[in-house]
């Protein structure tokens, strides 16, 4: 890859995930301190990422593999995207802030499934070249946390301070727009040839599934996502509540982690192969929340640290993983649809649900000082056990996958003829 192209895709990345974390990681303090929202209404707002993942597939599949460039439509994407946050930034009530981030979430779920397919479209060997890209996104996302922190907009919840972090995320989202226009050409992959109205809304991606592996590993994402919800909607008004000063800069201890293991992601993954992987990754995520259980302030502060630094097993081993699985085993026909296939999976299905369990769960702990974490968190940290078992005893890391789906596309591809 040259320098200049990597250069571009890092940029990318870096500003895709800063316009994310600049905001959404404190999202539930800022609806709960400022909006005074339950955490019902928390979950709400949380579950628009859902929305924008379960319509993701459809926009990646109808337009980025079919009619226009996919730099293109990142490109105008995030322009309107930008427009919105600053919007929802003077919101003074759950009513009037709902609508905008609802809209604004269905326009960028679809940038993360277009960051890879631009990124992968440019790579000969991504199981070796998409970490090094991909943990620019990382850093961005830190970067994001350690602002909010240094401005002091999450001191003690920031209230209306924390309205800052959307304004500071629409102007980054109007500059990534503007740059994407100058990104490498990501050309649709299916213009031109003669496609059924399921392949031009991306429903080719669903061939995957018939692969039992991969149907699993499609589940297991889901089920796993249950228990993450609990972690994105209410990680940063546990600690606030805990009395943990500068939240948003130390929940970016847990990206630093991220960069750690996406840095060691090409050797690990030719050493413990994707079951290992994935499990791991689902594994480190019930510690976590057992870590959270019994962790405080004071002499198990430790606990607090820890569970967030294990941040970087958890997304990386499971998330970044199963991206590379899923580009494996698409084929060139439809990398991009596959891609939005899994963001459906994981933030859309599996999110939609942890966010409608989570919320009336949390509502269910509420005390005279706060919230009953522990027995908040001991919930998901079950739900993670539960799947990690199923995923050993079901999952096979079939290497002749590959094959297997190849053989599918040619198959499919020699019928189009």
């Amino acid at each position: 890859m040259k320098f200049t192209t990597r250069l571009q895709l890092s940029t990318m990345m870096f500003l895709n995930f800063f316009i994310w974390g600049a905001w959404f990681v404190t999202l539930g303090t800022f609806l709960g301190k400022k909006l005074q929202a339950s955490g019902t209404e928390i979950s709400l707002a949380y579950l628009t990422q859902s929305i924008g993942a379960i319509i993701a597939p459809f926009v990646i599949g109808l337009i980025a593999d079919k009619f226009f460039s996919a730099q293109k439509i990142l490109a105008v994407l995030h322009i309107l995207g930008g427009i919105l946050l600053w919007n929802a930034s003077g919101a003074q009530s759950f009513g009037s802030f709902y609508p905008s981030i609802l809209i604004y979430m269905i326009l960028f779920m679809p940038t993360l499934a277009l960051v890879n397919s631009i990124s992968f479209r440019q790579m000969k060997n991504p199981s070796k070249e998409f970490p090094f890209i991909r943990v620019l996104g990382t850093i961005g996302w830190i970067v994001a946390g350690i602002a909010i922190s240094l401005f002091g907009w999450d001191k003690q919840g920031g209230e209306s301070a924390l309205a800052n972090t959307f304004k500071m995320a629409a102007i980054a989202s109007i500059i990534l727009g503007l740059f994407s226009f100058t990104l490498p050409a990501t050309l649709p992959a299916k213009k031109g040839v003669k496609t059924s109205i399921g392949d031009i809304l991306g429903l080719d991606a669903l061939r995957l599934l018939k692969n039992k592996s991969y149907l699993i590993f499609f589940i297991s994402s889901i089920a796993i996502c249950i228990p993450l919800a609990f972690y994105y909607n209410f990680t940063n008004l546990f600690l606030n509540e805990k009395g943990m000063q500068s939240t948003a800069g130390i929940q970016s201890l847990g990206q630093v982690s991220e960069i750690l293991f996406m840095l060691l992601m090409p050797v690990l993954f030719i050493r413990f192969g994707v079951k290992k992987m994935l499990a791991i990754g689902m594994l480190a995520w019930a510690v976590r929340y057992g870590l959270f259980a019994y962790g405080n302030i004071d002499a198990n502060y430790w606990m607090l640290i820890v569970g967030i630094l294990l941040h970087g097993i958890c997304y990386d081993f499971f998330f970044v993983t199963g991206q590379i699985y899923t580009d494996n085993l698409a084929g060139e026909r439809f990398k991009s649809a596959a891609q939005g296939l899994i963001t459906l999976a994981t933030y859309g299905v599996g999110m939609l649900i942890g966010s409608l369990v989570s919320g009336p769960i949390v509502d269910a702990y509420i005390t005279s000082g706060g919230h009953n974490w522990k027995s908040i968190w001991l919930i998901p940290a079950a739900i993670a056990v539960v799947v990690i078992i199923l995923f050993m005893l079901l999952f096979r890391d079939n290497k002749r996958d590959i094959t297997e789906i190849e053989t599918q596309e040619g198959l499919a591809a020699s019928q189009l003829v």
